[in-house]
């Protein structure tokens, strides 16, 4: 795969009939919207360009949409946002996994169960666990989920965000992906929604387009382009940032290399 550091994505943008952006870390920091990033899909919009905010939130996509209106994102920008929490509460609604779940993630994220609160049950009395991320309480103490999740590992695990850490503002945030991993080494299953697997981007997909992603996290969003074949921009200021800042550009496919993974373009900052 040829790869090329682009200052543009006009440079491209010709080539493409669809684009599958992500949210945090491209478009916003969890607190600001990124201006560069907003004139990218009010180009995108005005070329008639279809595009896709595809996000590992583990809550509904309408949920997301408010989130974005509160960051004064344009409505019009926002109409076609999918997210992992959207994609795993098909699953709840077809009880795959059983009835009775044991909700591991902040009160925030209660929305992603809306209709089904009856079965949230304790986690000795649940058939699975549903998780979103860390409990409000116990933020920043994984060795406490080591010792709730042990004596659980028969219980399937459904993750609703497989990023492992997010950046809000400055502060970096353990995700649900991370509990996911410690579940896993203490030898439990785990069922994954969003990026990088390929349920998330079929409810996305259109026939014969020609799709680039966009997207800040090796893991999900390259990855998950790769097993998708599609093509992908990588922004190097976000998720790593840290591995990116002090490599030259003939270094970056090295790191990519790392995570077994290759992207097309390496762009910077989303920028049109």
């Amino acid at each position: 795969m040829q790869t090329k550091l682009i200052k543009n994505l006009k440079e491209v943008q010709g080539k493409y009939d669809a684009f599958f952006i992500d949210l945090w870390g491209v478009i916003h920091n969890g607190i600001r919207p990124y201006p560069e990033a907003i004139s990218v899909l009010e180009n995108l919009n005005k070329l008639n360009k279809r595009f896709v905010l595809i996000s590992n939130a583990p809550r509904p996509s309408e949920n997301v949409k408010m989130f974005l209106l509160k960051l004064k994102i344009d409505k019009k920008l926002i109409q076609n946002v999918f997210t992992s929490g959207e994609a795993a509460l098909k699953s709840l609604e077809n009880k795959l996994y059983g009835k009775n779940f044991y909700h591991l993630g902040p009160k925030r994220d209660a929305s992603l169960y809306n209709g089904f609160e009856k079965n949230k049950k304790n986690i000795e009395n649940a058939d699975f666990i549903l998780c979103t991320g860390l409990l409000d309480e116990h933020e920043n103490s994984l060795d406490y989920y080591k010792n709730l999740l042990k004596k659980y590992t028969t219980l399937k695990m459904v993750c609703t965000n497989p990023d492992l850490i997010v950046h809000r503002g400055q502060k970096q945030e353990y995700c649900a992906g991370t509990l996911a991993e410690i579940f896993k080494q203490l030898g439990g299953d785990v069922i994954y929604f969003g990026k990088p697997y390929p349920e998330i981007y079929n409810f996305c997909i259109k026939q014969n387009e020609k799709v680039l992603v966009i997207g800040d996290n090796i893991r999900t969003d390259i990855k998950g382009a790769n097993n998708m074949n599609f093509d992908s921009l990588f922004i190097t200021s976000g998720v790593h940032k840290s591995e990116f800042l002090n490599s030259q550009h003939q270094d970056y496919d090295k790191i990519l290399d790392k995570y077994g993974t290759k992207t097309n373009y390496y762009q910077e900052r989303l920028i049109w």
